[in-house]
């Protein structure tokens, strides 16, 4: 039997209730704060990532899904959804736009990576971005969208871990210091941290081997090697994100997997137990966009697993709106019942009414039993009585109460029976 590829998921009609609520929450929160959703290919450019993500970080190396097309173009499947959105602003000419520009976007992306709670080689995210503007405000911004979107979730048990990594005025010199600092433990880290050593040593402090964490906890802190932009840019930061009221600790050891951020980084992470560790990441990267063919352009912005964000809902018992129930059931007896159910069915949904009609050629106890399985509130009977005098049955599921009605009391009748109920 076919099965749905290793890493990826169905998302069951039953598991909807939580997709529809987080996307709802998250359109509704950035509605709030002026940013616009975009949609951008599910696949692009390989060289788009290539740019962006340099050798030496797990995306490139070991996580892409790379493949050539019938003309021959190397295309990847959306590895993240930053890159794509400064693209679409780039080739769009969003620059000629009062800056910033704020963005946020839902959709798959794709990482070839191990399977496991909460992260699919198939999962989705929700991000938002701010482009064309250096305000450290804008870094304050971001977060605060980050963590009043998991409050309106229902899990506001989080901290916020927030560092500066610099810029390319500053960073270079840090590098020089950090990688001295590990020159003298090349035997004991890792066999990953030496490919990262070599091409990407910021990453070692994110190492999360044990052979790796007491010399990363030892290693220079780059916040001592911070030029007087970045410093003054990291403190307006923080103020901004005090005068909001929002409590953050420094993580000097703080770094993203990808290559294009400067300055602000921050992530989120849950206080339970057993949580997976980050909910939220995000920065700022204000090389991007110039690395991708444009003018020197700041941008910040955030993303999170929606399937991450699910998994410590489930995980907390959170309460989210239920699944919207069909208003009434149509059941019938008889071939003529069941041209007027088909009918009235359909002027029923005219009439903005949801409604489930029965099919196939089951007994009418069948028919009912299959009004309770989908959460009908009321159940339509239709018999060969009810054909002649061009009426029907209401019942009342809950209740077990039923009443007659003509065919032309039933959608007031049902209209006001959804009013009372909400």
């Amino acid at each position: 039997m076919l099965k749905a590829p290793r890493g990826t998921s169905d998302i069951l009609p039953q598991e909807q209730a939580y997709w529809d609520f987080v996307e709802r929450q998250a359109a509704s929160l950035c509605q709030l704060y002026g940013y616009h959703r975009i949609r951008t290919p599910i696949f692009e450019d390989y060289l788009l990532f290539a740019r962006t993500a340099a050798g030496g970080t797990d995306i490139i190396d070991k996580e892409m899904y790379v493949f050539a097309d019938r003309s021959g173009q190397k295309l990847a499947l959306r590895a993240e959804g930053t890159a794509p959105v400064c693209r679409a602003y780039l080739e769009h000419g969003m620059f000629n736009l009062p800056q910033p520009v704020r963005l946020y976007y839902i959709g798959a992306t794709f990482r070839y990576e191990r399977p496991q709670a909460g992260r699919y080689r198939q999962h989705h995210q929700f991000g938002c971005e701010a482009l064309g503007d250096l305000d450290p405000s804008l870094d304050a911004e971001v977060i605060e969208i980050a963590r009043r979107f998991l409050i309106s979730l229902g899990l506001p048990n989080h901290s916020i871990y927030i560092n500066s990594i610099g810029c390319k005025d500053c960073q270079p010199q840090y590098v020089e210091v950090l990688k001295e600092h590990y020159s003298r433990s090349l035997k004991e880290i890792c066999a990953d941290c030496r490919v990262r050593f070599a091409r990407n040593p910021l990453r070692l402090l994110d190492c999360k081997e044990a052979s790796c964490q007491e010399i990363a906890e030892a290693a220079p802190r780059i916040s001592d090697y911070l030029c007087q932009q970045c410093r003054a840019h990291f403190q307006a930061v923080q103020d901004y994100l005090g005068a909001l009221g929002i409590g953050f600790q420094l993580n000097h050891r703080l770094v993203r997997g990808l290559d294009y951020y400067t300055r602000t980084v921050f992530e989120i992470q849950p206080q339970e137990e057993g949580a997976q560790s980050a909910i939220v990441g995000g920065g700022r990267y204000d090389d991007l966009i110039e690395e991708i063919g444009g003018k020197p352009t700041p941008a910040v912005g955030f993303a999170t697993g929606i399937e991450r964000i699910i998994l410590n809902l489930v995980r907390q018992e959170a309460a989210v709106p239920p699944a919207s129930r069909p208003a009434a059931f149509i059941a019938f007896m008889g071939g003529e019942a069941k041209t007027e159910a088909v009918k009235l069915a359909s002027e029923l949904r005219s009439a903005g009414i949801g409604i489930i009609a029965a099919a196939g050629d089951r007994s009418l106890k069948s028919q009912l039993r299959q009004a309770n399985s989908v959460g009908a509130a009321y159940a339509i009977i239709i018999g060969e009585e009810e054909v002649k005098a061009r009426s029907v049955v209401l019942r009342d599921m809950a209740a077990n109460t039923q009443e007659t009605l003509s065919l032309g009391e039933v959608a007031p009748a049902l209209k006001t029976a959804t009013r009372r109920s909400t």
